[in-house]
C-alpha cells in the first residue's frame, strides 16, 4: 500500500464522523424550530399577554415557525427539484399548527383565549382558576 492510500483512509472516517456530527446538530435544530412555535405560542396565557395569547400571537409564531423552516425548504427543493415538496411541507405545517393553536390549545387552556375586555363580567367562580 502507498501513503497516499493510507492518507486517503484515515481521513475517510473524519470525514463521515464530522458528517454525523453535522447531522445531529441539524437534527437538533430542526427539532428545536419545530418545537418552538408550538411550545411558545402557550406563553401567552402563562404570560397574561393579549398580544400573544390571541391571533396576533398566534399569527406571530406561524410567521416564527414559516421561517425557522426556510432552510428545510430549501433542502426539499434541491433533493425532488419541484416546488410540490416544499408546498407540501408548508401545508402539513399549517394544519398541524392549526390543529395545535384551535383544537390543542384551548383543550389545555380550558377554553378559548379571550382577551380581557373593559365592562364585561365574567362567570362566578372563573377567578378561583386563576393563581395569585
Amino acid at each position: 500500500m502507498s501513503a497516499a492510500a493510507d492518507t486517503a483512509t484515515a481521513v475517510e472516517p473524519r470525514r463521515e464522523i464530522a458528517g454525523r456530527v453535522w447531522a445531529a446538530i441539524v437534527a437538533a435544530w430542526g427539532v428545536l424550530a419545530g418545537l418552538s412555535p408550538h411550545v411558545l405560542h402557550h406563553v401567552g396565557p402563562l404570560a397574561g399577554a393579549a398580544l400573544l395569547a390571541g391571533l396576533g400571537g398566534k399569527v406571530l409564531f406561524f410567521t416564527l415557525g414559516l421561517a425557522l423552516s426556510i432552510p428545510m425548504l430549501r433542502r426539499l427543493y434541491r433533493r425532488f427539484h419541484t416546488w410540490v415538496a416544499p408546498a407540501l411541507a408548508i401545508a402539513a405545517f399549517a394544519v398541524m399548527f392549526a390543529l395545535s393553536a384551535l383544537v390543542i390549545a384551548p383543550l389545555i387552556t380550558g377554553g378559548p383565549a379571550r382577551p380581557a375586555q373593559p365592562g364585561v363580567q365574567l362567570p362566578a367562580g372563573h377567578a378561583s382558576h386563576h393563581a395569585g
